[in-house]
């Protein structure tokens, strides 16, 4: 296992405790503290992202199409299915492992790497966590290959960060639970199999009165809409999920009746670092492009990279990097010590996404024109940014989260 501490050493410092590993991809920088395993995982997905991912992301994003074959191929290397144990069809392995995954995938194509991230801590996580066995079985192996995605249904046309004002209903009738309403905003709805809705069983009860159900799709009384034309991430779906009279077995209950919210926000929590590490990807990305532009353009008879203003920008989106990249660690590994990192989350989510607007800007400004066409990749990193201050919970809530976290510990 890792420690904390040790992801602390300045590298390069006395005692040779920690030194760089040799990536040989335009600078990224790792510890060698990290384990062989998750050493292994993330150099086989920086390699791929290199050879699969980079290549065609443009053309994704132009096509706003999705990456099935590539996604399909994840899969059979264990990225859409990381902390599933092996007897379920997954890696087995910990969430510091799937955030070093994601970001390599990311890195590659900000938006395979969101399909990535909704399968694993949205659809997959939720079933891990409060599902029977039986429902274990049922809806997470199928879902290890790649072959198939889930998706989350939380958000609604009229409450995005207020995840408590569920108008979305569900009724039993006899065997049957039914649910009407419609759910905003969905990542993979076009192209998932499954979705886990929450919905009002008591709206007495307020928040305490939400349920978390499994609906497989195509389902009967499910329908989508549109899928939105968006700035970025476009070779993910999102599209509103309508549900009209639509009939699911009792069975199909995730947790126990009222306890949706729970499941949603514990849920959130780890979904925080899995947007984080998109950011990271995109962030990193970013510096790669810059880097690799202020090398290779001469002005005033010498490589950009010369002057002091360029310097200066590459030196600050370093900085903001691996910043956000410690925490999102941090968080990591306190989840998988089972210590609480609501907090932390919180934390690495909103500096990894804001490192991510802040380097996707600075790349631009160091390419110049050239930044702004769709010949440098650039300009794509730019508008996949942009996202990741919103979704899954905006900077906004994240900096209530925080202060709300502190708050309480003073409080004890």
């Amino acid at each position: 296992t890792l420690n904390l501490p040790c992801l602390l050493v300045v590298v390069g410092g006395t005692g040779g405790t920690s030194v760089r590993q040799a990536s040989g991809c335009r600078g990224l920088s790792q510890l060698a503290e990290l384990p062989e395993t998750h050493q292994l995982l993330r150099q086989t997905c920086r390699d791929y992202a290199d050879k699969e991912l980079i290549p065609v992301a443009a053309k994704l994003d132009k096509e706003h199409a999705y990456p099935a074959k590539q996604i399909k191929e994840l899969g059979s290397i264990g990225v859409m299915a990381i902390e599933v144990p092996e007897d379920l069809g997954g890696a087995g392995m910990d969430y510091l492992a799937y955030c070093l995954a994601l970001e390599e995938i990311s890195r590659g194509c900000a938006s395979t790497g969101v399909i990535v991230s909704v399968n694993n801590s949205l659809y997959v996580g939720p079933v891990l966590k409060f599902g029977t066995e039986e429902q274990k079985k049922r809806w997470i192996s199928p879902f290890t290959t790649g072959e198939k995605v889930g998706c989350f249904a939380l958000s609604e046309p009229g409450n995005g960060s207020d995840a408590g004002a569920a108008s979305t209903m569900a009724h039993q009738d006899g065997d049957h639970w039914v649910l009407n309403g419609t759910k905003a905003w969905i990542t993979n709805s076009w192209d998932a199999s499954a979705v886990i809705v929450f919905a009002t069983t008591d709206k007495k009860l307020k928040h305490k009165g939400i349920s978390a159900f499994l609906v497989p799709m195509p389902h009967s009384g499910l329908s989508l809409g549109k899928k939105e034309d968006k700035l970025g991430i476009r070779a993910s779906s999102t599209a509103n999920i309508i549900l009209e009279d639509c009939r699911i077995p009792l069975d199909n209950m995730l947790g126990s009746r009222g306890a949706g919210f729970k499941i949603a926000m514990q849920t959130l929590d780890s979904g925080r670092l899995g947007i984080a590490s998109q950011a990271l990807g995109i962030a990193q990305a970013s510096l790669d492009c810059a880097a690799d532009y202020a090398l290779k353009r001469t002005a005033f008879g010498a490589p950009i990279g010369k002057l002091q203003a360029i310097q200066f920008k590459l030196a600050d989106m370093a900085v903001a990097l691996e910043s956000a990249r410690l925490l999102t660690w941090k968080a990591a590994l306190l989840r998988d010590s089972k210590k609480p990192f609501t907090k932390e989350a919180a934390m690495a989510k909103l500096s990894a996404s804001e490192a991510a607007t802040f380097c996707s800007h600075q790349a631009i400004q160091i390419l110049g024109g050239m930044g702004y066409v769709t010949d440098m990749p650039a300009e794509r990193h730019y508008r996949d940014a942009r996202i990741t201050e919103i979704y899954e919970g905006t900077s906004e809530i994240q900096r209530l989260v925080i202060a709300g976290q502190i708050l309480k510990e003073y409080q004890l």
